[in-house]
């Protein structure tokens, strides 16, 4: 069968789709010639049949730069397929099926919609109707074969750095406290600054064990933590800043401070979505780890040492988390002693308040922790309910009104959780009413902790 026997009239009755795509801007800006070719593919809707004085020929090239593993980011791709799964779509023009998908999943699914709607694909070699079995076959078969040239292309691209980074000889980025030499070789920061504040981290931290001590004692000490420009007119000029939790950690699991040369420590994940994440690797996982490959400032003995206290005490924080019971009238009560770590914060009008010693032991500071990590989701449903001046209450169904109405004196401003736990209202006259749950009308009890989380 001819190219011109698969064309029919209800084929020339809806609009040409060109689809147009290269996989990196570098290839939009360099690689011109391809993209000519790509768009003189307008020509061959005329050559087919698509009259000369109506030619409607739908170029799509919004996906310019981007690679076709997936269609997740790719918006021209997705309006393609929406436009063919309703019927308006005539033809699909594409250099090659590379150009439209790398993806099988991808090409199969639109396959399936071509030959649902009765759609036909053109490229440089042939015009194909999905309706066909045997070209059907043959599209498969092209696509398969674009999924495999990814997968070659990346080991080609890839094969050399990594026998480089199993030779550890591939340079990659370093962490402040190293830098490479005239010949290349890793050695120490030359700015005996910089090197005594990394020697001072690591003692700091085998003398106390914990991170968080480490930031406190270079807060007590008045010290500061160097950093590295890593771009701008700046780049690679160092600068000084205050340590942070997540800068201790970073030091201490980086095991190039131990003298060990690794590459391929994290992996990317991709979801049923397309979407993809970078997870770490086991270490028995690793593409490369060379033990002794440079000086560095302990031993792999010390940081493998470090790493099991690390790993001790994430799990003794894991057990020591904000833990909440249902008391025997339905509240929430935050027992007193556990950390409580969260991602966002109380709103700035609710502030932690240690109560007096003559409230009794369990009111003492030292009893007490900060409740500004706490989750102010978490906040709303378990702490606020606690207020025994919650006015101007509100049925659930009620809490997503912007704003209560007035504002209400309240005759207490400190309440305190049956364990400790005490919140102070900012003002001292008066305090906007907190949002409290209640029972349907007719029930004579509280709302357990459970209810109040599923709400």
């Amino acid at each position: 069968m001819n190219d011109q026997s698969k064309v029919t009239a209800d084929h020339l009755r809806r609009d040409a789709y060109l689809y147009v795509r290269q996989s990196s801007l570098y290839q939009v800006a360099n690689n011109t010639e391809s993209s000519r070719r790509q768009y003189d593919l307008r020509g061959r809707a005329v050559a087919l049949g698509w009259p000369a004085d109506r030619v409607i020929v739908i170029v799509i090239d919004v996906d310019q730069g981007q690679s076709g593993a997936s269609a997740t980011d790719r918006e021209g791709f997705q309006r393609l397929v929406a436009d063919v799964s309703l019927g308006k779509a005539g033809i699909v023009l594409g250099l090659e099926c590379s150009r439209l998908a790398r993806n099988n999943a991808d090409w199969h699914r639109l396959l399936e919609l071509c030959s649902l709607s009765g759609t036909l694909i053109c490229d440089e070699d042939g015009l194909y109707d999905p309706g066909s079995i045997n070209d059907r076959l043959l599209l498969g078969l092209k696509g398969t074969i674009s999924e495999a040239e990814l997968h070659f292309i990346r080991a080609r691209l890839q094969g050399g750095l990594l026998a480089k980074a199993a030779r550890g000889e591939l340079r990659v980025r370093l962490p402040v406290g190293l830098a490479y030499d005239q010949l290349g070789n890793v050695t120490l920061d030359p700015d005996a600054s910089v090197r005594a504040a990394i020697e001072y981290l690591f003692g700091c931290f085998e003398q106390t064990g914990s991170a968080h001590a480490v930031v406190k004692q270079f807060a007590a000490d008045g010290l500061t933590f160097p950093g590295r420009h890593l771009g701008g007119p700046h780049h690679g000029e160092t600068y000084w800043k205050p340590l942070r939790h997540d800068l201790v950690l970073f030091t201490l699991h980086n095991p190039r401070y131990a003298g060990a040369y690794f590459y391929g420590r994290r992996k990317q994940l991709t979801d049923i979505n397309g979407h993809t994440r970078t997870v770490l690797k086991p270490r028995d996982q690793w593409t490369v780890l060379i033990q002794d490959a440079h000086p560095g400032y302990v031993t792999f003995e010390q940081y493998e040492q470090n790493q099991q206290t690390l790993a001790s005490n994430a799990a003794a924080h894991s057990h020591a988390q904000c833990q909440t019971v249902c008391a025997a009238d339905g509240h929430a009560v935050a027992h007193a002693g556990y950390s409580a770590t969260g991602a966002y914060r109380l709103p700035d009008d609710v502030r932690h308040h240690h109560a007096s010693p003559d409230h009794g032991r369990l009111c003492e500071p030292d009893y007490l922790q900060s409740v500004h990590a706490v989750p102010y989701c978490m906040a709303r449903l378990c702490l606020l309910p606690l207020c025994p001046h919650d006015l101007g209450r509100r049925h659930p169904g009620d809490l997503g009104r912007s704003r209560f109405r007035g504002r209400h004196r309240c005759a207490q401003h400190r309440w305190h959780c049956g364990a400790g736990l005490g919140l102070l209202c900012r003002q001292a006259k008066s305090c906007r009413p907190r949002p409290a749950f209640h029972p349907p009308r007719g029930t004579g009890h509280r709302p357990a902790l459970v209810r109040l989380v599923r709400l």
